[in-house]
């Protein structure tokens, strides 16, 4: 009976690690290439086609394309994601809030929606200017050509 038991207890043990890793494979961030990011930002609509190398190279910038990044500030406030949202201002951690009225773990999967949702009414309050990564890299520097992600 004992060794049922313990059969019974090592299954158990097992299904819930198993689940674990399922949901946390399925909550996971995601790393971009430019041309996939490219057609992933026109196909989601987050500008005119003539602005996305803008973006492009804003997220190259700020993330490097990864989607999990979060980047701890000396203010007291971290930047959440693909996009780097600030959670002083547009986020809040651990509920939703900030300007843009979401929760700041939530920009750190690879569903791109809310990500764009927001970063579309930052650039709508401040521009390209709000991201300081494109400020000082691609307000400057030749944009990215994406020519060759429209074949």
């Amino acid at each position: 009976m004992r060794s049922k038991r313990q059969n019974f207890r090592t299954a158990s043990t097992i299904s819930v690690v198993l689940m674990l890793f399922t949901l946390h494979s399925l909550s996971e961030g995601k790393m971009y290439e430019k041309c996939p990011l490219a057609r992933t930002l026109d196909k989601q609509k987050i500008s005119s086609r003539s602005l996305i190398s803008n973006w492009v190279c804003l997220v190259m910038a700020e993330s490097g394309g990864d989607t999990s990044k979060v980047t701890t500030l000396d203010n007291e406030s971290a930047s959440y994601g693909i996009f780097q949202i600030n959670s002083k201002t547009w986020c809040r951690e651990g509920r939703k809030g900030g300007r843009c009225n979401k929760k700041c773990e939530d920009f750190l999967n690879d569903d791109l929606a809310d990500d764009i949702e927001c970063a579309k009414q930052i650039y709508n309050d401040s521009g390209f200017g709000a991201w300081k990564g494109w400020v000082n890299r691609c307000k400057q520097k030749t944009l990215p050509d994406l020519s060759s992600c429209w074949n």
